[in-house]
Formats: structure tokens, sequence, C-alpha cells
């Protein structure tokens, strides 16, 4: 019997923000086991944790989406570090990610990462296939898409109204072509945005990895906010995800010119075991 929580992150009211599992300790689950757990979760992300490699290191974080293991991700990492904090780790932590170790502050209500992976511009996709993606006309996208990432890629996309962010709808078919001309996107994953001053509403799709929209998604904030510190310096913005299907998340971003540090609440919901025979 192995226990599990689950939380909701990037907001501090339950059943809002982007549901998470956790396997506080999963060295007793079978590897083949792993993945199955995820898809019966069916969240965006359910995370293992297992003792760390480095014990200097605080753990060793395993991310599953319902299809694959990734190497990073942000909400799995704020929602695990909070996790880790309530059962008394902390407050500083530095969990070992496929991407490498990464530092880690929290409490039992919130917590930050600092990532310092580099910026990397992966490829410019054709930019009436992105908008077809996201079921918009070419006309809605300020400027051309970018395919971007600090550890799990992302294509960018600004628009030119927080009403066409409002309108997205994804189209299958577009997603598949996308994942066909770019194998290393993620599925295309799509990660539409306006900007509003220091405030930023954005919209997450990856229907081909059973993820039609995500709530919050940290691992993108992470990558746009890299992006635009390349093209204007430092930033310190407010992501607004979620509200357009009715789980509002809250994301803080701040970046230097070599890190991006990413910030939110969360908040425990439901807790039990898995009972694997």
């Amino acid at each position: 019997m192995t226990p599990y929580l689950t939380l909701d992150v990037f907001t501090s009211i339950p059943f809002t923000g982007n549901p998470l599992a956790v396997i506080p300790d999963a060295r007793a689950l079978p590897e083949d086991a792993l993945q199955k757990i995820a898809a019966e979760f069916n969240y965006s992300e359910t995370t293992f944790v297992f003792p760390p490699e480095d014990p200097a290191h605080t753990a060793r974080v395993r991310i599953f989406t319902p299809t694959m293991e990734i190497p990073f991700a942000g909400h799995p990492l704020i929602g695990t570090a909070v996790a880790l904090a309530r059962a008394g780790d902390g407050p500083e932590m530095t969990l070992e990610l496929g991407v490498g170790p990464i530092r880690a502050h929290a409490t039992e209500t919130e917590a930050r990462f600092t990532t310092e992976v580099a910026l990397q511009i992966l490829a410019h996709p054709e930019p009436s296939l992105t908008a077809r993606a996201i079921g918009l006309p070419e006309t809605a996208l300020a400027n051309p898409p970018v395919l971007a990432s600090v550890g799990l890629p992302f294509t960018l996309s600004e628009l030119t109204t927080r009403e066409a962010l409002a309108a997205c709808v994804p189209d299958t078919a577009a997603f598949k072509q996308g994942a066909a001309a770019h194998p290393g996107s993620l599925d295309f994953a799509q990660f539409a945005y306006w900007r509003d001053g220091a405030t930023i509403h954005a919209r997450m799709f990856a229907p081909l990895d059973n993820i039609p929209e995500d709530p919050a998604t940290g691992s993108a904030c992470a990558a746009l906010g890299a992006y635009l510190t390349s093209l204007h310096g430092p930033q310190t913005l407010t992501i607004h995800q979620g509200d357009d299907m009715g789980r509002p998340s809250r994301i803080g971003l701040r970046t230097t010119e070599t890190s991006v540090t990413i910030s939110g609440a969360a908040v425990p919901v439901m807790s039990g075991t898995l009972s694997l025979t």
C-alpha cells in the first residue's frame, strides 16, 4: 500500500489551479507501473519521489504525463516541493530532475524554484499552421511564433487581443501536422498568450499528449520568461492561466539574464493509498 496525495497548484483555493498527484515515496513501485499510475490519475502530470542520488540533495523527482515521462515541468515541481515541506523537508531544497538539480524554496502553502537551464530556440513554426492548431486566423498572431525550451519545448504565440485568446479551440489535425514537422516539439504543444503590461494571460494546449488544455504550465511560463528576457531584458510578471476553463491559476515569474524563477501556492485536496496487486 503506497500513499499518495493530490494538490491543486498555482492556487490557494481547492478545485482551482492545476491538479497534481504526488507519490511521496515511490521506492516500492515497480518501474512498469509508473506510467500506468500516471495514466490512471490522468492529470497533466504525476510525480514519483525517490531518495536523491546525491545525499546532499533533498529528493529525486520523476515526472509523468498521461503518456510519457518528461524531464522538467513547473506545476509538478511547485506541488511536490510543497508536499515535501508539509512532510518536514526544507524550506531550502535541491530536487533532482531529468534536466539536473533544481533549487527550490518551499513552505506548507507555497514554493518557488529557480532554473538556470539556457534558453533554446528550436524552430520558428509556420504561422499559418500554428494559428490553425489553436483555431484562430493567422491575423490573430501578434508576432511570428517561436518553438522554445528551458527543459520542455513549447510553441510560444503572442496574440493580438484577450478576446482572441478566449476564442482558441485546438485543432487536432493541425497538431498532428505540427508534431510531424517538428518531432522535438512535445507533440507541438501550444502556449498562446496576450500581454497587458506586467500581466500575461495564457492558455496551453497539448491534445496529442491527452491534455486538451492545461490550467497552469510552469515550464511554458519559464520558457516564455527566458524568451522575453532575451528580447527585452529581465522580467517580473504574473501569468493568469486556466481562467477560460474554469480553473484559474496564478503563476509568479521573475527572470535575470541567466535564470528564471517560478513561484506559486499549492493546496492539498485528497490523500489515499495505491493498491497494486
